[in-house]
């Protein structure tokens, strides 16, 4: 099995300017050959049929993508409308300022098959594509944001997969996210 970068995750993950909330102390080709060789530990199911997870042990010192809100922090929230690409609608995000999260446990790769990339316009010269990772302190997934599994239902030409929304799915999202959020530099 192989995997690659998607330009949607390289630039993500790994942009121009290196910021402290993305991976730190890695390249991208260097976070690809470690995803290659090196077997994950544990290989979850993800949404739909077509996503895998694959967990990683950190190997850097990247911190973890997000934190509880406490009524210690919630001060330090902040919001906007963000697009993450010049293509899609800004929705509503929230993110801390002002923290410093630990250094993340594990990488929690998510992968995306080379058949439903090619259904979203990309074509990559490997098995699976990396969509984008989570950097967390236990070896599972953090779920999905609301607006995320809403921009999915949207479909493709909106940003998203087509998968149809699940209910509980997104209730236990809204229960993580009310109480999580990401941080910022």
């Amino acid at each position: 099995m192989s995997i690659v970068l998607t330009p949607f995750a390289r630039a993500r993950l790994f942009p121009g300017e290196r910021r402290a909330n993305t991976i730190q102390d890695c390249t991208p080709e260097t976070f690809e050959r470690h995803l290659n060789e090196v077997p994950p530990l544990e290989v979850l199911d993800g949404y739909a049929p077509f996503c895998k997870l694959h967990v990683h042990r950190n190997w850097t010192s990247t911190r973890c993508l997000t934190m509880p809100v406490t009524n210690d922090n919630r001060h330090l929230l902040r919001s906007a409308y963000e697009a993450r690409t010049r293509d899609e609608l800004p929705v509503l995000v929230r993110w801390f300022e002002g923290v410093e999260p630990p250094v993340a446990g594990y990488f929690v790769v998510i992968l995306y098959s080379r058949e439903q990339l090619a259904k979203e316009g990309v074509a990559i010269a490997a098995d699976w594509g990396v969509v984008g990772c989570l950097y967390t302190a236990q070896p599972g997934e953090i779920p999905m944001a609301p607006i995320t599994m809403m921009r999915n239902a949207l479909g493709v030409e909106e940003g998203g997969s087509g998968v149809p929304l699940d209910r509980e799915a997104y209730r236990r999202s809204v229960e993580f996210w009310e109480n999580n959020a990401n941080w910022r530099p």
